[in-house]
Parts: C-alpha cells; sequence; structure tokens
C-alpha cells in the first residue's frame, strides 16, 4: 500500500516518445499528461529556427488540447560550461532558449552544466561561476529558471556551487535516477539539502550495477582522450555500468523520493524522462500510470 499522496502535475519528456512534434503532444494528451517539456537546442524548436508564426501556432495547439509545458531542455552538451573561451556563444544561447521558453509559458529550462570540480579555486570552477552567475541574473530578470539536472556530482557539492551565486535563477532540476546510476547519492537526502533549489523533477529509475567515474558518464575538460579513457567511456555507454530502467524496477525508491518532495512542500511538475528503444509509447503511458497510483 502507497502511503504517499501527490497532487503534483504530470509531465513527459516529448522527445521521448520519438514521434513528430504535434503528433508527440497529441500522444502525451492522451495517454493523461498535463504538460511536456521539449528539446529546443537543435531541429525546429531552436530558438533560432522557430520564427514568430510558429511559436504562436505551437503555443495555440498547446491550449487548445489542454497541455502545458513544464519546461525547455537546454542541455547545449560538450562541457556545459567548463570552457571559458566557449562561455559567451553558450550563455547566449542559453538566454535565447530562455526567452523562448517565456514566449511559450514556462519560466524554466534544464541544462547539464557540466561536472562541478572539488575545487573551489580550479579555472573549470571559476568559469562555470561566472557563466552561471550571469545567466542566473538574466533568469531572475525574467521571473525565470535555469534548472542544473542533478547527478554528475554529490547533491552536497551541487548545493554549495548553488551558494556562491548571487541569486537563485540557476536553480535545480531534480532527477533521481542519474544520482542512484552514477554517484550512488541518496535522492531522498539530496531532496532535502535542495529543497530552496528545487525547480522542476524528473521521474526516472535505474539501477547502478558498478561504480564508474563521472567523468567517463559526462566528460570532464582535459580529462581522457586516451585509448584507455576511450574504452572505459565506451564500457559505460554500454550499460556495463549502470541501466535505466522502467519506474519501479530499478533502485530508485520512489516513496521517500516522492515523500520527501512532499516535504519540503514541491509543488512543481513531476516529468518523465525515458530512453526506450522500443515502444516508448506504451513504456512512457506506463509510467504515467505509475505516478498516477500515488494520487
Amino acid at each position: 500500500m502507497k502511503t504517499v499522496k501527490l497532487s503534483n502535475k504530470i509531465g513527459v519528456m516529448v522527445d521521448s516518445l520519438r514521434l513528430p512534434l504535434y503528433e508527440g503532444l497529441k500522444v502525451c494528451r492522451d495517454m493523461g499528461a498535463d504538460g511536456v517539456q521539449i528539446y529546443a537546442v537543435e531541429g525546429e524548436m531552436a530558438p533560432e529556427n522557430i520564427d514568430q508564426a510558429s511559436r504562436k501556432k505551437l503555443k495555440s495547439y498547446l491550449d487548445s488540447i489542454g497541455l502545458e509545458i513544464s519546461a525547455l531542455c537546454g542541455d547545449l552538451g560538450g562541457h556545459g560550461f567548463q570552457d571559458a573561451e566557449q562561455n559567451p556563444i553558450k550563455i547566449e544561447k542559453s538566454k535565447r532558449i530562455l526567452d523562448l521558453a517565456a514566449e511559450l509559458g514556462t519560466n524554466t529550462v534544464t541544462t547539464h552544466i557540466g561536472i562541478i570540480p572539488e575545487e573551489q579555486d580550479s579555472p573549470i570552477y571559476e568559469a562555470m561561476q561566472t557563466a552561471c552567475e550571469e545567466l542566473a541574473v538574466y533568469a531572475r530578470s525574467m521571473n525565470a529558471y535555469f534548472a542544473i539536472e542533478t547527478g554528475p556530482e554529490p547533491s552536497a557539492r551541487l548545493k554549495d556551487f548553488l551558494d556562491t551565486l548571487s541569486t537563485n535563477g540557476v536553480s535545480v532540476n531534480f532527477d533521481p535516477a542519474n544520482m542512484v546510476m552514477v554517484t550512488g547519492d541518496d535522492p531522498a537526502a539530496g531532496v532535502r539539502l535542495l529543497k530552496d533549489y528545487i525547480v522542476h523533477t524528473h521521474v526516472k529509475d535505474g539501477k547502478r550495477l558498478k561504480p564508474a567515474d563521472p567523468r567517463d558518464v559526462y566528460g570532464f575538460l582535459g580529462y581522457g582522450g586516451g585509448t584507455d579513457h576511450a574504452k572505459i567511456a565506451e564500457m559505460v555507454a554500454s550499460g556495463e555500468y549502470f541501466r535505466e530502467l522502467p519506474l519501479g524496477k530499478g533502485n530508485v525508491d520512489f516513496e521517500a523520493y516522492f515523500n520527501a518532495l512532499n516535504e519540503i512542500n514541491y509543488q512543481g511538475y513531476l516529468t518523465i524522462e525515458r530512453e526506450v528503444d522500443q515502444n516508448p509509447i506504451s513504456d512512457i503511458a506506463e509510467a504515467v500510470g505509475f505516478i498516477k497510483s500515488f494520487r
């Protein structure tokens, strides 16, 4: 018997369905989602590719079928904001994605910023801090957020980093499975630690099969590049170290995770993100049902 009762809206990462956008939106509506998260870095949803008429058309269609956008995904890849030379371009692109988000009715863009180093006096830490400070100030000027996805580093290190910024315009997109699969962190404890920063969440499950260096999973500026690193990275990608699984089949304790979210009075979206090779529609529909079973 489930002891946690949820009232949060349910979102779906529409790109996980591997359908054309408008078809995917209708499927999300039909499976009972309240909102969607949309990837907005490349392709038709990139801010430089979607003109004003297309933005209005999309917003109108979402309204007509009763869907909201929980967040846009603005993960620019590479090493996040670790490379000071590349950051001006990435910062500008991130701002344009946030502008698009605001036009479409959401105030949240999720992203990865790269693994935060332990050494706060390192050039990489400084580059990330400078970039995130600029993004945080811009976001708060719009009453919005860039939300860092959890997983690349322990939640305590992420909180220490966020505490150095002047505003919470850079906050947290909490993903419990990344923590379980990569760092071995406890999601419920992480929720309580990061409670002042959580503005969006993912509902995802997985299992850690054996320890992996986060740098082999997410990359790190100046790390690896040799034969041994390439071999390890290939093994990590193969599923030898961790595996994403359907909700309830992995090691995320959802009773504890949802209870922690209730404890901190989190009112935002629970958004399903799944990497599914076969039958994504049925798999994600089952995930929606899994969350609804806690209502």
